[in-house]
């Protein structure tokens, strides 16, 4: 599919912007004002963990209500139950896993048209490992003047664990909590950057493990059990997002070793998906639920976070996140906990609206598809456009615009806050903060790919 003419299909539906891909982004002065919602009645599904707060506080604040939105709210049991609900239709919209409907999109598991009009945060993820692994750990890695670790900790310090492991038959385990999570490809990241091989996919040979050639062994497992299968000996750690890290810090029976603001600086983490038959049935309710997800977000990093212990209260309750408060805000408030005492101020591991946070941009939807294409999941190469294309079929900053365009005309929130969509292509500029020191850049893809020392190149099949 031709990427330019992909664009121009998209430019003529009615609930669009117009927009060229490659140019910019612009806003109709005609189209900013919002119609009533065709759909008033909508239910969304979450996981039970704190980058939900963006749909727990435009509840909680009145946000969808002032949007003549009558939402009911209902957590999940896990992310194949969440995403099988929104394409059944038994839930309007859910949060989910940035790579969820990108893969549903392309047929990676379920099959089906999902869309993502906004993004809802950027970091919030670690990687724990137990007691015992990082006693093996510490003495690979550089000593701060104060005792503590000297961070970030790479992988490097964990290879000798592994390969201990190994020599005696044992295998490495550790969790992660779904396929096509940013946690599965972080951790893959983090463990191929220092030299330990965490396996392929190959779904054409009906081989979905992903352990092929895997130095560890990752598997699934949900985000509430993580702590008590640590605990049990099952895994010998894992990466998922908060309050489960620093749940296993309150417990003692792990470490918090790197966090994903580590691997990859102000990483895309969660969207609000939707399918794409809904967003074209209800375009008015569509926008209007964005305009309420934006308002929260914004909400949720105002005054420096100072709205935020109000926020951990809200998500502490049983029907959200259900942890304690305490271990809610040991991240939540811009800090985070690794060794039990070694607390140090991280005010980015939980961004909702600054750094453009809830902007789906094009170039965060093909760093996922090169992860799946590196580890297999994609079995064949593709070319430079189709990645492009893809990108254009699930994230829509052109609803996006919309939405905040019509925040803008209403005086709730300024121009400033958001970027210029006069300008903006919907690519970032390439990014430099990752792990491995290597550059990304979203217009590049197989360059990028082809960039990584472990991990299927141009040309490689399984």
């Amino acid at each position: 599919m031709n990427w330019t003419a992909t664009l121009a299909q998209q430019i003529i539906r009615p609930l669009l912007l117009g927009m060229s891909i490659g140019a910019s982004i612009c806003i109709s002065p005609a189209l900013a004002e919002v119609g009533y919602p065709e759909k008033e009645e909508l239910k969304f599904g979450f996981i039970k963990l704190t980058d939900m707060a963006p749909i727990a506080i435009a509840y909680e604040k009145g946000y969808f209500e002032e949007e003549g939105l009558y939402v009911s709210i209902e957590a999940q049991a896990n992310w194949k139950v969440l995403l099988d609900g929104v394409i059944d239709g038994r839930l309007d919209g859910a949060h989910m896993l940035a790579g969820q409907p990108i893969a549903a999109t392309i047929g990676y598991g379920t099959k089906a048209h999902i869309i993502t009009p906004f993004s809802m945060d950027l970091n919030g993820n670690a990687i724990t490992v137990s007691n015992d692994v990082w006693a093996k750990m510490k003495p690979h890695i550089a000593k701060q003047a104060d005792g503590f670790p000297v961070h970030p900790i790479k992988a490097d310090s964990l290879k000798p664990v592994v390969d201990e492991f190994k020599a005696a038959g044992k295998p490495f385990n550790m969790g992660m909590v779904f396929p096509v999570s940013t946690h599965n490809y972080e951790l893959r990241y983090w463990l191929a950057a220092g030299g330990i091989h965490p396996g392929f996919y190959a779904p054409h040979k009906g081989d979905t493990s992903g352990q092929i050639d895997a130095q560890a062994l990752l598997s699934v497992t949900p985000p509430p059990q993580m702590p008590s299968t640590l605990e049990a000996g099952t895994i010998n750690g894992y990466c998922v997002g908060e309050p489960w890290n620093q749940q296993a810090v309150f417990k003692g029976i792990g470490v918090p070793v790197v966090t994903d603001y580590e691997i990859w600086k102000d990483n895309p983490e969660k969207v609000f998906g939707i399918t794409a038959e809904f967003a074209e049935k209800y375009p008015n309710t569509t926008i209007r639920l964005t305009r309420a997800l934006i308002r929260a977000a914004k909400w949720l990093d105002d005054n420096n976070n100072g709205n935020r212990p109000e926020a951990v209260k809200i998500l502490s309750q049983s029907n959200y996140v259900g942890a304690d408060y305490e271990v809610i805000a040991n991240s939540m408030t811009g800090t985070f906990e690794y060794e039990k005492g070694d607390k140090r101020a991280v005010p980015d591991f939980n961004v909702f609206f600054r750094h453009n946070a809830t902007y789906p941009y094009y170039s965060d939807a093909i760093w996922y598809l090169t992860q799946m294409r590196r580890w297999g999941q994609i079995e064949q190469d593709q070319s430079d456009e189709w990645y492009k294309d893809v990108a254009a079929k699930v994230y829509r900053p052109d609803i996006y615009a919309k939405a905040a365009q019509s925040l803008i005309d209403d005086k709730l929130i300024p121009a400033t806050a958001f970027p210029d969509f006069s300008k903006e292509t919907g690519f970032k500029a390439p990014q430099t903060h990752f792990i491995d020191n290597l550059t990304y850049d979203g217009n590049q893809p197989n360059a990028y790919i082809n960039s990584f020392v472990i991990g299927l190149k141009q040309g490689d099949k399984l």
